[in-house]
């Protein structure tokens, strides 16, 4: 079977979803590799690493698309403005697409669709169950853990104020207040290194183990009052909450964010939208200055007027709705990240022949389509299909 890496096209993208040791393994383990030229020498991996360890290095990332069985990528598929092409037209039916695809999200409906539509078989990490094995698949969580720690370090970058207390020959001043609304491995790592910054930091999660896990961190939990048996699903993943318990959490958060200098977002379904937590209105109501880091925005957002890959000011608050925060730490990531694949490669291609027994939850959860349809349940859902 012949692997594809080609280059991420998504603006300041500098990950790569193989480095030269992964590429090693992929070879011993007796497939061909394709690999982009420079693919790598954002996250500094180096083409001359790659061919050492194997990788037949390309210039033609068409060629790539053409010969491979399955390509690895790090983002969704998206349009080559250097080619006048986009990515999933350069595939072909039966071949095998592995990445984070966030299909649920509606940005990327189309591209699902168009997924389906070339006979593409597509597997989304952000679709792999937190489940013990498949710990070592689990990207979601390895990008999220430097989403979490990047995305506090933007904010203060952003800061009209320092973050720590301040003592001077003028007086002192109090340390920001920080608030973190999704207390998963993202909002975990956001309150570690709020915390370490010197901020103040406050927590909201409608999960009674991610609070606790916060109050362990420093943080002072915010109560929203939705029953625990509401909030907690299979696998101790947040729900979505019916709607009037969602208006309730909102009026919780509406008076929290008014006092905040951070607002980091991270609140997640699995496969699904991400729920609306701040509507504008609520903005309007926040300190001018304040920052609003929204990392679920692959998703859909948590917030009403995130924009989606980019950073505003609306109503004078600082709105980051940057998609790829992990690839602002390039090297770091690319490396947690290609270990994750390599993982990925091994459980749904053992021994290089494609493996997608349905009646395991990984590969259930994780398949977007195959054979021309849409398998994926949040997908279905959120398109409004039966």
């Amino acid at each position: 079977m012949i692997i594809g890496i080609p280059k991420e096209i998504m603006s300041g993208e500098h990950r790569v979803s193989a480095t030269p040791d992964t590429v090693r393994k992929f070879v011993q383990d007796g497939f061909r590799v394709l690999f982009e030229a420079e693919a790598g020498e954002g996250a500094l991996y180096h083409d001359e690493d790659y061919k050492a360890a194997g990788a037949e290095i390309r210039t033609d990332v068409k060629s790539i698309y053409n010969d491979a069985d399955l390509i690895l990528k790090v983002k969704e598929p998206l349009f080559n403005s250097v080619l006048n092409i986009h990515e999933v037209d350069m595939m072909k039916e039966g071949q095998v697409l592995i990445t984070f695809i966030h299909p649920a999200s509606p940005v990327n409906h189309d591209m699902v669709r168009n997924l389906a539509k070339r006979g593409v078989i597509s597997i989304t990490l952000d679709g792999i169950p937190r489940i013990s094995r498949a710990q070592q698949l689990d990207a979601l969580t390895s990008m999220s853990t430097c989403a979490g720690y990047k995305g506090i370090i933007m904010a203060a970058d952003d800061m009209v104020k320092f973050i720590p207390p301040i003592f001077s020959a003028v007086g002192s001043m109090p340390p920001a207040k920080a608030l973190i609304i999704g207390v998963g491995v993202a909002g975990l790592q956001a309150l570690a290194t709020a915390r370490r910054l010197g901020a103040t930091t406050y927590a909201m999660d409608i999960r009674p183990a991610a609070r606790e896990q916060a109050t362990s961190l420093g943080a002072k939990v915010i109560e929203t009052s939705v029953p625990d048996e509401l909030g907690v699903g299979e696998g101790g993943y947040a729900k979505h909450l019916p709607n009037e318990w969602l208006l309730k959490e909102r009026e919780v958060i509406r008076e929290a964010i008014k006092d905040m200098d951070i607002v980091f977002l991270s609140a997640l379904v699995p496969g699904k939208i991400a729920p609306v937590l701040i509507t504008e209105d609520m903005v309007k109501g926040m300190k001018r200055g304040s920052c609003i880091v929204d990392i679920s925005i692959d998703q859909g957002g948590n917030c009403e007027i995130t924009p989606p890959g980019k950073k505003e000011i609306k109503h004078g608050v600082i709105l980051n709705g940057i998609k790829n925060i992990p690839g602002m730490i390039p090297q770091a990531s690319t490396y947690m990240f290609s270990e994750n694949m390599y993982q990925m490669v091994k459980y749904f291609v053992p021994g290089g022949k494609l493996n997608l027994d349905m009646t395991d939850q990984v590969v259930s959860s994780a398949l977007v389509t195959n054979n021309g349809e849409i398998l994926h349940v949040g997908t279905k859902e959120a398109m409004g299909i039966a």
